[in-house]
C-alpha cells in the first residue's frame, strides 16, 4: 500500500507583495489620496479583517479594488485598532459596583506597530513595479513614511490570508 505525504511548506507560498504605510490620516481619506495617486479605486469593504487576540476579537477596515483584465486584488488593510473591554471595580470604594471600560491597542501585524495601514496586492505576477508604487505613495503629502516589506518575513503573515 503507497503513503502518501503531505507537505504544508507548498501551501504556506506567499502571492501577494506588502507596502507599510504610515500616515495620521483616517482610512477613508487615506483611500481617497491613493485613488487620486494611483491607477485604481479602492471602495470601503463590508466585511472587515476579524482577529482573536488574548483580549478578544479585533476588526480591522479593508478597502478593496479588482482589476477585472489582470484578476489583481488591491487591499487597503487599517494595521492598529483599539479593543473596549468592560472590568468589574473589586476595590472597596465608593464605586464598589460600578465597571471602567479599558481601551486596548491591537495589531494586525504586531511586528510593525509603527504603521498605520498596509497596501496589500495580490496575483501581482511581477508585472508592477512595487518601487513605482511606493514613489506614488511617497506623493502623498500627509504619508509619512512608506516602504515594500518581505512577507515571508512576517511572524503573524497568517493574519493577511482573508
Amino acid at each position: 500500500m503507497a503513503v502518501l505525504k503531505l507537505h504544508l511548506e507548498e501551501f504556506d507560498e506567499v502571492d501577494y507583495e506588502l507596502i507599510a504605510i504610515h500616515s495620521p490620516l483616517d482610512d477613508f481619506r487615506l483611500a481617497y489620496f491613493i485613488n487620486q495617486n494611483l491607477p485604481i479605486i479602492l471602495s470601503k469593504n463590508k466585511d472587515e479583517v476579524a482577529v482573536s487576540v488574548k483580549e478578544g476579537d479585533a476588526f480591522f477596515s479593508k478597502y478593496t479594488f479588482e482589476e477585472e483584465n489582470t484578476e489583481r486584488k488591491w487591499c487597503l488593510i487599517q494595521n492598529k485598532n483599539d479593543i473596549y473591554l468592560t472590568q468589574k471595580n473589586t476595590k472597596q470604594n465608593l464605586f464598589l459596583n460600578s465597571s471602567d471600560v479599558i481601551s486596548r491597542k491591537v495589531y494586525l501585524i504586531s511586528e510593525h506597530k509603527k504603521a498605520d495601514y498596509f497596501l496589500k496586492i495580490e496575483n501581482n505576477c511581477n508585472e508592477l513595479h512595487v518601487e513605482k508604487i511606493v514613489e506614488q505613495l511617497k506623493q502623498i503629502e500627509r504619508i509619512s513614511a512608506v516602504y515594500s516589506l518581505i512577507p515571508e518575513n512576517i511572524k503573524s503573515k497568517n493574519n493577511l490570508i482573508f
